[in-house]
């Protein structure tokens, strides 16, 4: 299995990365942050259920296998925004090509979703369950990470730390840069990851995300 193949690889690497004490600070924080967000979030999130399940159908979750700390592979939750099977169709895509297909792919309350970015709102259970932090690299599939980690050298070094909501490189370069760009950004993530930068992080994106979800709100069509 893919899974087996991706710890047995890279546990050990990971494994030999000292765990810094900050590191319980920031899970703590991911704990206590997550589980805020979530109960916050309850009054629109469950309203969203009913009417993905309601306008297209089931499942209610996205669904996709990426690979976490230490190469070991979790599902990571979404609300489904794409047509019933679109994965398949866009599984050998990856970047631009795949943010242009995908768009393609979505349903009319996945647009509004994805313009509001709602549609992540249910990786905090990952963030609870100990599977991603809310500050990381971003997950991506096994099939992806094992190319690019022939491709470049250092990208292992992303399995060091939890996969994270959003990341230091999409705060600073965006969600469409080159994946080595994107590494150059995760790699000054690993080094710090200091809790004064977490916070920054996660403040910076919160402006971002508020600014989108009112131009979603505003021009959902957009």
């Amino acid at each position: 299995m893919a899974s087996d193949s991706l710890t047995r690889r890279f546990s050990e690497l990971t494994a030999a990365s000292p765990t810094r004490p900050r590191d319980a600070v920031l899970r703590t924080l991911d704990f206590a942050f997550s589980a805020f967000f979530l109960l916050l979030s309850l009054p629109l999130t469950l309203p969203i259920a009913l009417v993905v399940v309601a306008t297209s159908g089931r499942p209610l979750f996205y669904r996709g296998e990426r690979v976490g700390r230490g190469g070991r592979v979790f599902e990571m939750l979404k609300f489904r925004t794409l047509q019933p099977h679109a994965e398949e169709r866009l599984g050998p895509y990856l970047g631009e090509e795949l943010v242009r297909r995908t768009k393609g792919e979505t349903t009319k309350i996945g647009r509004w979703l994805r313009a509001t970015q709602l549609d992540e709102v249910p990786q905090l259970l990952n963030v609870l369950a100990g599977d991603m932090s809310l500050v990381g690299p971003r997950p991506i599939r096994p099939r992806f990470f094992e190319e690019l980690a022939d491709e470049l050298p250092a990208y292992w070094q992303r399995l060091v730390v939890r996969p994270g909501l959003t990341g230091f490189a999409q705060v600073r370069r965006g969600y469409e840069t080159s994946m080595a760009e994107k590494l150059a950004h995760d790699l000054e993530w690993i080094a710090d990851r200091s809790v004064r930068l977490y916070l920054r992080t996660l403040g910076t994106t919160a402006w971002r995300v508020l600014r989108q979800s009112l131009r979603g709100v505003m021009h959902p069509g957009g």
